[in-house]
C-alpha cells in the first residue's frame, strides 16, 4: 500500500495552517481509494532541532545521530509521496519547516510532490520557493497546486473555503496517486 503523506509546515501555536492541514487530510482520507493511504504528519510535533551536525544529511544515509531528527527521518521516509501544506512568511518559506527538509536527504529523493500555500497572499512565493529547494531531491513535483488565502478563506478565525476549492484538492490527490501507480 502507498502511503502519501500531508505535512503541516507551521510550528506556531494557534496556526491557521492547522485547520487547512486537517481539512486537506479529511477530504484526501474521504477518497476510499483501496491502495493509498494519507497520513497528516504535524512537523510541530517532532520539534526537529537547528541543523548542526558535521555530517550532510544526504550521506547520512538516513541514520541521524539526534533521536528528533531521526524520528522524523522515519515518518517522511514512510510515505512515498507528499503533500506540503506551507505557509508563507516574508515572501518565502518558514524556517522551521526549510530547516526540518534539510535535515533529511534521501527520504525525499525522486518521490511525487503537491502543495498546498497559505498566507495573505495565498502562498504562492512559499510554494515557488518549496519547488526550487525540493528540485535539489530529483521529486516529480505537480504542476497543481492549492493557494489559500487568509484573507478570504479564513473568517473570524474560522477556515471556511470557497467550495471549489475542495475539488482541487481532490484533483491533487488523484494526480498523486497516478504518479504512484
Amino acid at each position: 500500500m502507498a502511503k502519501i503523506g500531508i505535512i503541516l509546515g507551521s510550528t506556531r501555536d494557534d496556526r491557521a495552517g492547522q485547520a487547512i492541514a486537517q481539512w486537506v487530510a479529511d477530504l484526501a482520507q474521504g477518497r476510499n481509494v483501496g491502495d493509498v493511504e494519507y497520513e497528516l504528519i504535524d512537523l510541530k510535533a517532532f520539534d526537529v532541532p537547528v541543523l548542526t551536525t558535521s555530517v550532510i544529511p544526504m550521506a547520512a544515509n538516513k541514520n541521524y545521530d539526534d533521536e528528533k531528527v531521526q524520528a522524523w527521518s522515519d515518518a517522511i521516509d514512510a510515505c512515498d509521496a507528499y503533500i506540503f501544506v506551507t505557509p508563507e512568511y516574508n515572501r518565502s518559506v518558514l524556517g522551521a519547516f526549510k530547516n526540518a527538509v534539510d535535515s533529511l536527504g534521501a527520504e525525499w529523493v525522486a518521490k511525487p510532490i503537491a502543495y498546498v500555500g497559505y498566507s495573505f497572499s495565498g502562498g504562492i512565493r512559499a510554494v515557488e520557493a518549496w519547488r526550487l529547494v525540493m528540485a535539489n531531491f530529483s521529486m516529480t513535483q505537480l504542476r497543481s497546486q492549492l493557494d489559500i488565502s487568509l484573507a478570504t478563506d479564513m473568517q473570524d478565525g474560522v477556515f471556511s473555503p470557497a467550495d471549489f476549492k475542495s475539488e482541487m484538492v481532490n484533483n491533487i490527490c488523484a494526480e498523486l496517486e497516478q504518479a504512484l501507480a
